[in-house]
């Protein structure tokens, strides 16, 4: 059973960075896009930004510009590099692969970004 375990999150000012980390178990990561999304307290899980498996990014339009995606394959790992924090950044971040529109793991316990000064 693949595990997804986030990590890098903590509290930092407006106009902060952090970089964000998931790690998956298992060999089939590569075979997958992987997706970050993020839940704010009384909101829905929302997806913030996505890679193919070929390196093809997307992004949501309120996160454009300042965070970036990226993979490594070797490590078997995902990041989410945030900058330019804002307050409305604030959420538990949580990591999944794809699968046609589905997820593609069972949900990790996510990383929490608080944006506070």
């Amino acid at each position: 059973q693949v595990q997804l375990v986030e990590s890098g999150g903590g509290l930092v000012q407006p106009g902060g960075s952090l970089r964000l980390s998931c790690a998956v178990s298992g060999s089939i990561f590569s075979i997958y896009p992987m997706d970050w999304y993020r839940q704010a307290p009384g909101k829905q899980r929302e997806l913030v930004a996505r890679i193919s498996t070929i390196g093809i990014t997307q992004y949501a339009d309120s996160v454009k510009g300042r965070f970036t995606i990226s993979r490594d394959s070797a490590k078997n790992t995902v990041y989410l590099q945030m900058s330019s924090l804002k307050p409305e950044d604030t959420a538990v971040y949580y990591c999944n692969g794809d699968a046609a529109g589905a997820v593609a793991f069972h949900w990790g316990q996510g990383t929490q970004v608080t944006v506070s000064s």
